[in-house]
């Protein structure tokens, strides 16, 4: 059976998106005749924020889709950075094999104007500069969304540019021959396609290049340790002391994006990260559900990318209102990241202020699971209703704009946020994830 698995991992991962969705539909198949499958354990969970191949991921959104079904969940979300390049993608491939899915987008706004200007927000790298997601894109508005996200693109790749040369000065000093942006940087992205490119890339790129001169394994450990200065704690140094690892350059590239990049990273300027307010109304043209993405202070990094520091808790009691002023309809956070005593409190914040709350694990390392167990604490339970919510949301939208949960024209703009997510989470519960579009039908 694992070499059934196999066949299809490399279909779902085929460079032609053709090919991917075709086997999408072979997987389909299989898994409605019981030839795979048996071994899964449904657990209901949901995942609204898994990144692909369309910004940085190992996985094809059709790939992305199998895995998240395989993993036992309900409902997968694809959440690329500055990209709707893989939603249409990942909406056939969930059809294709029974799993329900959501689109949306992830971008960086300047918060110039507001508030909290000026203030380390949820950017680790760019104080004033907030993570949002705009969420249950839909399918009509999809072009839309792609031709707004084209000029971000084109001042991020000039951006991009300009940090690989700050890099390639540096690398002179370490004897390491420089990259080329375009063969070593966008060849390995999906630009072509409509993708982002991301300092991941290039950090990707820097990884194979330090592991073609210094050697997987040893070489690489003393030239993180004595060449750029890096210490490496007992996990990450036996597991880049292994050239077997098969995570070895999504660890390096962990490591280089904690301890290295803030080397040679060049600050975006609002012509790549927009104004909030612009964003904001352009989500709610398209029926989509702007969010801010909620970091709070960090203590340990379950993708081992960011290290401990203190991001928008201080100052919480202050934000959630302001977003509401702003403009946006929901928050959304990830459960493992964070304290019960965080989440509580944020939870707590978004009820008064009606603000949605979705949850979402991101995805974008081979090293991380689909499941997220955390997810499916009773404590949660409100998390698995709103995504029901966002899926049902999406696919009426898609059928008639003023079914868009947060439409002025909603037929039940006037409930309670809790009594609208509770009718649109029943709608989507009910949904055959292999007919989605037939929802409105319970209209």
């Amino acid at each position: 059976m694992s070499g059934t698995y196999n066949e299809l991992y490399k279909g779902l991962n085929d460079p032609d998106p053709s090919r991917r969705l075709q086997t999408a539909e072979k997987a389909g198949e299989l898994i409605r005749s019981g030839k795979i499958g048996k071994e899964r354990e449904a657990l209901g969970e949901v995942n609204n924020h898994v990144h692909t191949i369309y910004s940085f991921s190992p996985y094809s959104p059709s790939l992305s889709a199998f895995r998240a079904w395989q993993a036992g969940l309900s409902a997968v979300g694809i959440m690329d950075h500055d990209s709707v390049a893989g939603a249409a993608e990942m909406y056939s491939a969930g059809k294709a094999v029974g799993i329900a899915t959501t689109a949306g987008f992830e971008v960086r706004v300047s918060m110039s104007g507001t508030a909290v200007e000026g203030r380390k927000i949820n950017n680790p790298d760019s104080p004033n500069i907030a993570y949002m997601a705009v969420h249950g894109i839909p399918s009509q508005s999809i072009p839309q969304a792609a031709a707004f996200l084209l000029p971000v693109n084109r001042q991020r790749n000039l951006r991009n540019r300009a940090q690989t040369e700050a890099l390639n000065s540096l690398l002179r000093d370490y004897e390491i021959p420089p990259l080329d942006f375009d063969t070593d940087v966008l060849a390995i992205s999906r630009a072509a396609e409509g993708g982002s490119v991301t300092e991941r890339h290039i950090l990707y790129a820097l990884a194979q290049r330090i592991a073609e001169v210094a050697g997987k394994g040893e070489g690489v450990c003393r030239f993180l340790i004595r060449q750029l200065g890096i210490s490496l704690g007992d996990t990450l140094s036996c597991r880049l002391k292994d050239p077997e690892n098969p995570h070895y350059f999504y660890d390096l590239l962990g490591v280089l994006k904690s301890a290295f990049l803030p080397r040679f990273f060049i600050q975006p300027d609002e012509k790549e990260c927009l104004p909030v307010g612009m964003v904001i109304d352009f989500a709610h043209s398209t029926g989509a559900i702007p969010a801010y993405a909620y970091l709070g202070d960090v203590g340990e990094s379950p993708t081992g990318d960011k290290k401990a520091e203190k991001f928008e808790d201080d100052y919480l009691d202050e934000l959630i209102p302001e977003l509401k002023r702003l403009g946006f309809n929901a928050v959304t956070y990830m459960p493992p990241r964070n304290t019960r005593a965080q989440l509580d409190r944020l939870s707590t914040l978004c009820r008064r202020e009606e603000l949605m709350e979705i949850s979402g694990v991101d995805i974008n390392s081979s090293r991380q699971s689909f499941s997220c167990s955390e997810v499916m604490d009773p404590a949660f339970a409100h998390l698995i209703e709103a995504t029901w919510a966002l899926i049902a949301h999406e696919r009426l939208a898609s059928a008639e704009k003023r079914y868009a949960f947060f439409d002025a024209q909603n037929p039940w703009a006037q409930d309670s946020l809790v009594s609208r997510i509770k009718r649109y989470a029943g709608y989507g519960k009910r949904m055959d994830p292999r007919r989605p579009e037939a929802i409105i039908e319970m209209l």
